[in-house]
C-alpha cells in the first residue's frame, strides 16, 4: 500500500468515526446522506434563517454529524418536523434521527430510543406584561395555549386535569393566539419563550419552571449500532466544546447565559 493510499484511508476512517470503535451502520453509510428531523419554529434550536434556510443549534448538530459520517456537512437531508408529527416521521423512516427539541419522557421511551442527553430543557409561561398571572397555579381558571404533543401538554394533563387549554401545531400559531387574546398564557420551552420575551417588551415570563426534562436525540427502536454512533458523536461535540461556538452564532448575548446553562449545568429542580 502506498503512503498516499494509507493517508487517504486514515482520513476516511477519521471522518467516518465520531469516536474510536464506533463504525457508521451500513444502512446509513449506504444511503450516502444523513436524514435528520429538525424544528423550523424553535429558535435558537431549529428555525428558518433570514435566507429561508435551516438554522439553529440543533441544525448545526445535525450538519456536524453529517460531516463526521460522510466528510461533508452538505451530505444531509433536513426535514421540518413539529412536536406532534416528529415521532411518526421517525417511525415511518422518513428520517434517520430526530434532533428536534425532543424531551425524554417515559411515554416516548416506549416508542423510540433516546441518545444520551445533550442538554436539559425547562418549561415556563409567557404572558402579557400586565397580566395578573404571577405563578403557575394562577392559570387553573384561565385558558393556556400550548402545542400538541409537547411535554407541556402532558404535564398539564397530569397535574391540572380539566384545565381549559388551546392546543395548536406551531409556536408561531401559539404566539399569535396569545397576542390576539385567545388565551391568557402560552406554555412552552423556556428556551423558546425567553427569546420571544427579549424581543417583545409587552410580554414577560412568569418565571416558575416546570416539566423540566433532558433533551436527547431520538432514533428508532432496536438500532443499537446507530445509537452507539450517535452517542459517540454527541460525546465528541461536548469534548470539542462545539456547543459554545454554535450558541455564540445563534443566540443573542443577552440571553446566551440561559442556554449555556442548559448545555453545561446540572438539571434544576422544578415541579
Amino acid at each position: 500500500m502506498t503512503l498516499l493510499r494509507r493517508c487517504l484511508l486514515a482520513l476516511a476512517v477519521t471522518v467516518a468515526l465520531p469516536a474510536a470503535a464506533q463504525p457508521l451502520p451500513e444502512a446509513i453509510r449506504a444511503a450516502g446522506v444523513l436524514r435528520a428531523g429538525v424544528r423550523c419554529d424553535q429558535p435558537p434550536y431549529g428555525f428558518r434563517g433570514p435566507d429561508g434556510g435551516y438554522a439553529g443549534v440543533e441544525v448545526e448538530m445535525a450538519r456536524q454529524m453529517a460531516a463526521w459520517a460522510f466528510g461533508s456537512a452538505d451530505k444531509i437531508e433536513l426535514s421540518c418536523v413539529t412536536a406532534e408529527n416528529r415521532i411518526p416521521q421517525l417511525q415511518a423512516k422518513r428520517v434517520d434521527l430526530l434532533i428536534a427539541t425532543l424531551g425524554v419522557t417515559p411515554e416516548r421511551a416506549r416508542v423510540v430510543d433516546f441518545s444520551e442527553p445533550y442538554r436539559w430543557g425547562g418549561s415556563d409561561l409567557l404572558v402579557r406584561k400586565d397580566s395578573p398571572i404571577r405563578a403557575l397555579d394562577d392559570v387553573r381558571s384561565r385558558t393556556v395555549i400550548m402545542l400538541r404533543g409537547t411535554t407541556q401538554a402532558a404535564w398539564f394533563d397530569a397535574n391540572m386535569p380539566g384545565l381549559n387549554s388551546l392546543r395548536l401545531n406551531t409556536a408561531a400559531d401559539a404566539l399569535t393566539a396569545l397576542l390576539q387574546g385567545r388565551g391568557e398564557a402560552y406554555a412552552h420551552d423556556a428556551a423558546t419563550l425567553v427569546v420571544i420575551a427579549a424581543r417583545d417588551p409587552s410580554l414577560r415570563l412568569v418565571g416558575e419552571p416546570f416539566a423540566v426534562s433532558d433533551a436527547a436525540v431520538g432514533i428508532r427502536k432496536n438500532e443499537a449500532e446507530w445509537l452507539a454512533w450517535v452517542n459517540a458523536a454527541l460525546a465528541r461535540m461536548k469534548a470539542e466544546n462545539l456547543y459554545a461556538g454554535w450558541l455564540e452564532k445563534w443566540v443573542p448575548a443577552e440571553t446566551r447565559p440561559f442556554y449555556a446553562s442548559a448545555f453545561n449545568d446540572p438539571r434544576p429542580a422544578a415541579r
